[in-house]
């Protein structure tokens, strides 16, 4: 199995012999305006592709979309990917990737299979309190593949217990966290933070943990060196990988 990041929660997973991609945002760096009422208000994305989008669009086999704020699917993907690309994808975002012109979307309502691949949806929530239920839907992944580690997508959330359900029932072997401490200018974050991450660890303390989701998006303020220092001082950094933009995984 192998992650490629491609950069911020764009990444191909490679499993069972088939490339599956994740919530692609394939617009060039700048292309994008800031996140509204946000911190740090540049232009997205605030990194660039490591690679041509073309390219990507087409090395691939498949989709998942954890949910469809812009930051997970944006108008380049819609444009780019081959309309023939199977997507997966969580209920509430069915229709509205099916009127990108999707032809073979398939809305997970708990289980599926794929090509060989068991995909599970699980729960989560984008931020905390009123704010979370003003984010809208958002959902994880488990999938697993013979021959293969489980690996469990946390997608857009916080620590909170749908995520340490999930951990509990599936118990998987690799963990991929969202993280940035994503956050508007009041609220909290609505992406993992340094706390949560180390909740996460803790839960599951024989897992390998990859954190994605940083340094791409203008309301994402936790850096990949600020996560790493906590890392060493909790004595975390063995377990935990934080990735750079176009950097391979072997898991």
């Amino acid at each position: 199995m192998e992650l490629r990041l491609v950069r911020h929660a764009t990444f191909i997973l490679t499993l069972g012999g088939v490339k599956l991609l994740i919530d692609p945002v394939l617009s060039p760096a700048g292309a994008m305006p800031p996140i509204d009422n946000s911190p740090n208000p540049r232009r997205n994305p605030l990194a660039a592709l490591p690679t041509n989008g073309d390219e990507i669009a087409a090395a691939v086999d498949g989709v998942l979309v954890t949910h469809t704020h812009r930051d997970h699917f944006d108008a380049a993907a819609a444009e780019l990917l081959p309309k023939d690309l199977p997507v997966l994808c969580q209920p509430a975002d069915a229709d509205k990737l099916a009127g990108f012109g999707f032809r073979e979307v398939t809305a997970v309502e708990g289980r599926a299979e794929w090509r060989g691949i068991g995909v599970a949806r699980t729960g989560g929530r984008h931020g905390r309190g009123e704010l979370a239920a003003r984010m809208g839907p958002v959902s994880g992944y488990v999938l697993r593949c013979p021959d293969e580690p489980v690996v469990y997508i946390a997608g857009d959330t916080v620590w909170c217990p749908e995520v340490a359900n999930a951990l509990a029932e599936h118990r998987p072997d690799v963990v991929i966290l969202f993280a940035g401490a994503a956050q508007f200018l009041s609220g909290g974050p609505i992406t993992m933070d340094t706390d949560d991450i180390a909740a996460v660890c803790r839960a599951v303390p024989a897992a390998r943990v990859v954190v994605v989701h940083m340094e791409a998006f203008n309301h994402c303020l936790l850096s990949r060196a600020g996560l790493q220092a906590f890392l060493e001082r909790e004595g975390l950094a063995g377990r935990v990988t934080v990735p750079a933009d176009g950097a391979t995984v072997e898991l």
